[in-house]
């Protein structure tokens, strides 16, 4: 056996617990685990064991946190896998939101994806000063609890400005992946997005397969067939999918939110979604909010992030245990810090 086989079992069989306790764990690769990787067990069904098990820990979740939600909305979000709510706040303090966002100058990270780059600055204390909107906002229970439910945990999500710097890709190297349709992991989480002005159908729209969140037998069926080639080509778990599969899973296509400014999408990034393309250069601004937790947990909380002397500040506190981890040589990050800028200053 050559040196560096010898040296991938040693380090296989050291790293066996860790690899064992991650099944039940958001781990989704089936490059870095040996375990979810494995053809032969993912023929077995350990993939869609997981799955499903996750879904149905999510639903239980879900049931403990329908009293957040109206009765119609948890109706239409069961059906279509995403919530919408057009004129989230009242005119006059949209403008005033839409006014302090502007006017915010705080370190952010950004990240290049083909011709895209997407920026986020975090919405913590320390940044916002006089700026009451923001916090008004970063207190409404109204929209939050929509995010808990959908996510299916009653703490704090993420929260930050994102800002997606959107340019038309001419060349196939350069093509942004977001653009792909595409799952972001094996069980329901969440995402949201409130927009702070219109987004227009032509500069990259966030989309989505409405009810391709549901386990049916036509989507398990595929994501064992995924499972199996993703084991074999030792490949990420963020499974894409071709517009003519979604016709064989029985799926419509994809919604593109073109939607005007002062509306909020909440999704389970479970099902199928992508940002659409942009016909030219573009910049959207908006407020984006992100929860994932271990799926295999059947409580809802409690939230260590919701205490007094850390509330606002997940956010924050995440990104430095990422730049530590990334320092360690045990996490390569996608994001660099570029310093204070503002959501929509252009690019250096």
């Amino acid at each position: 056996m050559a040196r560096s086989g010898l040296l991938r079992l040693l380090k296989t069989i050291v790293l066996s617990p860790l690899y064992t306790l991650q099944i039940f764990s958001t781990a989704k690769s089936f490059r870095k685990n040996p375990i979810l990787g494995n053809e032969r067990l993912n023929r077995r069904g350990l993939h869609i064991w997981r799955v499903k098990l996750a879904a149905k820990i999510a639903a239980s979740r879900r049931r403990k946190l329908q009293h957040l939600v109206p009765e119609e909305e948890r109706n239409f979000f069961a059906e279509n896998g995403y919530i919408e709510r057009r004129n989230l706040l009242p005119e006059a303090a949209f403008r005033k939101l839409v006014a302090e966002i502007d006017a915010l100058e705080a370190p952010a990270l950004e990240m290049k994806e083909g011709a895209a780059v997407t920026r986020r600055m975090p919405l913590w204390p320390g940044i916002l000063g006089d700026s009451p909107t923001i916090r008004a906002l970063l207190d409404d229970s109204s929209w939050l609890n929509a995010v808990r439910y959908v996510g299916g945990f009653n703490s704090e999500p993420l929260v930050s400005v994102q800002t997606i710097f959107g340019t038309p890709s001419v060349h196939l190297d350069k093509k942004d992946p977001q653009t792909n349709l595409h799952m972001d992991t094996f069980h329901p989480t969440v995402k949201a997005w409130y927009f702070l002005h219109d987004v227009p159908e032509d500069e990259g729209p966030f989309t989505y397969v409405a009810g391709s969140h549901k386990l049916t037998r036509r989507r398990l069926a595929w994501q064992k067939r995924m499972s199996i080639s993703a084991a074999r080509a030792k490949s990420g778990g963020a499974f894409r999918i071709s517009r003519s599969m979604l016709k064989r899973l029985h799926l419509p296509p994809p919604t593109a939110f073109a939607v005007p400014a002062n509306t909020l999408i909440i999704g389970d990034t479970f099902g199928f979604h992508a940002r659409g393309y942009s016909a030219r250069p573009s910049i959207r601004v908006e407020i984006y909010t992100s929860q994932r937790l271990n799926p295999f947990l059947p409580f809802v909380g409690p939230d260590l992030a919701r205490l007094p002397f850390v509330r606002g500040c997940k956010q924050t506190l995440a990104w430095h245990v990422e730049n530590l981890a990334t320092r360690l040589g045990l996490y390569r990050s996608p994001m660099r810090l570029i310093g204070k800028v503002r959501p929509r200053q252009p690019r250096t």
